[in-house]
């Protein structure tokens, strides 16, 4: 295993400057978040082009390669994250073209991965999102074939705010739909697998580790703290909104001795990349690379 970070948290660094930090932090790998260059998601956490990946040449790309490699880095994936099942045909046109370039840019930089959400239309129910996907996404799996690219799919389901209620934007988010995808799409589609959101959905994560950890194609690893109290005026079927708070690793109530003991059985030896969406951690970035450090310390351990 390897571990490393997500740079969406760094919007305006460059990325050779965050490259550098987190090579001189200790890790060891990076995922690279994608987002269009001049009108990316404005929804929080989205957003980051560290990579201008529209028209990408092989020489641009060999460069950007090349410079991680220096400083003693892997790329494990190319990060973008949208909905392409929105309801609107002109964002989901706009998001699945994205897609597709982000796709060509990790085949031409050796990059095995691009991550990313199957997406959903929140007024839809998980049956008819899944018809949806079936149509839509042959386009998008052809593209990572043709480019000898995998997809892993984040099991986020994005329920975090009233308008992305009550389906969410991501319907891949249960063994039930994980398993669909595995049936339909075969081996191009893996998970992104993020044990925090299984804490607020119930879904027992060790044994979901055990049953799919073998289609793990990257690893987020992300803390979530139930608020009690928030949770009891809200109850369950608010989706998370007002109890659901992510925190960086070692600071919510992911048990990561479970975790990291059911990844070794499974056999995942990938990358553990940090997603930091800690709101106590984000006003300034030598706050963002005070919680990387916190996360790192308590993962570290286990990595090896």
């Amino acid at each position: 295993m390897k571990l490393g970070l997500l740079t969406a948290p760094f919007p305006e660094t460059p990325l050779d400057e965050v490259a550098e930090w987190t090579a001189a932090s200790g890790f060891t790998t990076i995922e690279i978040a994608c987002w269009p260059a001049s009108s990316g998601d404005t929804r929080r956490y989205a957003g980051t082009s560290h990579i201008d990946v529209d028209g990408i040449t092989d020489d641009q790309a060999g460069e950007i390669a090349g410079s991680m490699e220096e400083k003693g880095l892997e790329i494990s994936g190319l990060g973008y994250y949208p909905n392409p099942l929105h309801p609107d045909d002109e964002h989901r046109r706009m998001v699945i073209d994205h897609l597709k370039k982000v796709i060509v840019a990790a085949g031409k930089m050796k990059v095995p991965v691009v991550n990313t959400f199957i997406g959903a239309d929140r007024s839809k129910t998980q049956d008819e999102n899944w018809e949806e996907a079936t149509k839509v996404w042959p386009e998008i799996i052809s593209a990572a074939k043709d480019n000898g690219v995998k997809i892993a799919i984040e099991n986020c389901p994005m329920i975090f705010s009233k308008d992305e209620w009550p389906s969410g934007h991501n319907l891949a988010y249960n063994p039930k739909i994980w398993r669909r995808m595995f049936e339909e799409f075969g081996e191009t589609i893996g998970l992104n697998f993020d044990p925090s959101h299984l804490i607020w959905l119930m879904i027992d994560i060790e044994s979901a580790i055990l049953e799919f950890g073998e289609r793990f194609y990257h690893f987020q690893a992300k803390d979530v703290m139930v608020d009690y109290e928030g949770l009891y005026e809200n109850g369950s079927l608010s989706s998370g909104i007002g109890w659901q708070i992510p925190r960086l690793p070692g600071l919510g109530h992911v048990d990561w001795g479970v975790v990291f003991s059911a990844l070794y059985r499974a056999g995942y030896d990938g990358p553990i990349i940090i997603e930091h969406e800690d709101r106590d951690f984000e006003a300034t970035d030598e706050l963002v690379k005070r919680g990387f450090l916190i996360a790192r310390d308590v993962l570290q351990p286990y990595v090896h």
